[in-house]
């Protein structure tokens, strides 16, 4: 969620696309100038569009843009800020259209290589040859194509556990699991204990597809992954046996009342279930402590963190990670000042300001030393001692199979599809691109 994300990923009916976009274009940033031309001063506008909607991040991102202004007296930086599900439809109409904004956040992955193939984004290899070396390597990959550069990334994270240290000794759980089958068993007893085992933001879909992406990458293995993504076929049996234990999980009817019809970070969704008590665990990204807060009270010494458990008679490691972050992409011609400004954000001094609180954890390894928080060292130690990486199958994927995964492991959750069914509608959409 994503990044100061990166609570990320359904796409909109295309019906609500032009309201959603009118409402927002006309709240965010000035209307006297087109993005890449001239304000009424002269000065150069690059226009930026992030996701950072939640507080302290949208305030810290919007500081930065004034200033790399105050550093740069040429250039006025326009400010699109739009949250995660509406940016991903608004950006899905503007690619369609073949005009993107100068500045736009990106995951990276197979949504990038979209627009790449249809010649919108510019290739930054030369210009951010001098210093991209400063980011973590791992953080850069998911926007690197074919030896070239399309993005930069901002932070970097991955997909764990996050769970609630007081409902866990409640139900006397001295430690938390470290197998799937172990995990089954911490379900019952939270459920015996009268304590609601896991939180679900049902109704948004890419919260219930990192269970199957997680059992999927464990039983296959990262490089099963991409022989399954390179084949267009996941009807193997790794695929289907990732259904067959996230049913499993599902049988146990482990999520809060009402999952189905929960968004993430709505008053009454996944986040707020998860950190106003009212639930043990949640499957989520870095950003988990931050949405936590934002749409409840927040569990702060109570949180813990572990890793997606291991699968046994896995080709997988149980120290592969599933996970990506945020950064951000320029159009095709956007000024020149656009490049600057990426390089600003993502330098030791902007980081160090924009890390503390935010739950984004920093690409330039100058800036690890901000990081404070003891959950997100968790993550981070954890992406440090990884053995693969997987990125969200919703960015690693071209979006139509993406949507798919989102859709069919849904509809799994729901109890519409088996566990077989839903590697066949995945294939078949991936065989259709």
């Amino acid at each position: 969620m994503s990044s100061a994300a990166l609570p990320r990923r359904r796409f909109l009916g295309m019906a609500t696309v032009a309201g959603l976009g009118t409402v927002v274009l006309t709240s965010c940033g000035d209307s006297d100038s087109d993005s890449g031309g001239k304000d009424g001063s002269g000065r150069t506008v690059v226009e930026w569009w992030h996701i950072s909607t939640s507080e302290p991040a949208k305030s810290r991102w919007n500081a930065q843009a004034k200033a790399f202004e105050a550093k740069n007296k040429n250039v006025r930086v326009k400010v699109v800020s739009l949250e995660n599900d509406a940016y991903k439809a608004k950006i899905t109409a503007l690619t369609s259209s073949g005009k993107l904004p100068d500045v736009y956040h990106t995951w990276g992955g197979g949504v990038l290589k979209q627009q790449i193939d249809a010649g919108l984004v510019e290739d930054l290899t030369d210009s951010v040859k001098p210093w991209i070396g400063d980011l973590v390597p791992a953080s850069r990959e998911a926007y690197e194509f074919d030896g070239k550069t399309y993005g930069i990334p901002n932070d970097i994270g991955a997909v764990g556990f996050w769970y609630n240290k007081a409902l866990f000794k409640k139900a006397k759980i001295e430690a938390p699991p470290t197998t799937w089958a172990d995990f089954l068993d911490t379900v019952r007893t939270l459920k015996g204990a009268g304590v609601t085992p896991i939180a679900l933001g049902g109704k948004e879909k890419w919260p219930g597809m990192y269970y199957w992406a997680y059992l999927a990458m464990r039983l296959a293995g990262v490089d099963g992954m991409q022989e399954a993504a390179d084949a267009k076929d996941f009807t193997g049996d790794p695929f289907v046996k990732a259904g067959e234990h996230l049913k499993d999980l599902v049988d146990l009817k482990p999520f809060q009342r009402g999952f189905l019809g929960a968004a993430y970070s709505s008053p009454s969704g996944q986040a707020a279930t998860m950190g106003n008590g009212k639930a043990a665990m949640e499957l989520m990204g870095q950003w988990a402590p931050r949405e936590q807060a934002a749409a409840g009270k927040g569990l702060d010494d109570d949180l813990g963190f572990f890793p997606f458990p291991a699968v046994a008679g896995g080709k997988g490691k149980g120290t592969d990670v599933f996970g990506g972050g945020g950064g951000y992409a320029l159009r095709k011609g956007a000024p020149k000042e656009s490049v600057d400004f990426l390089k600003f954000f993502v330098s030791p001094e902007s980081l160090r300001k924009l890390v503390p609180g935010t739950g984004i954890i920093p690409v330039n390894k100058e800036a690890e030393s901000a990081l404070k928080d003891p959950n997100l060292k968790a993550v981070l130690d954890m992406l440090n001692n990884s053995s693969g990486f997987q990125l969200y199958l919703d960015q690693a994927y071209p979006p139509a199979v993406g949507q798919e995964v989102n859709d069919s492991v849904a509809a799994l959750i729901a109890g519409s599809k088996s566990p077989d069914q839903v590697t066949r509608s995945i294939t078949q959409v991936a065989k259709s691109q």
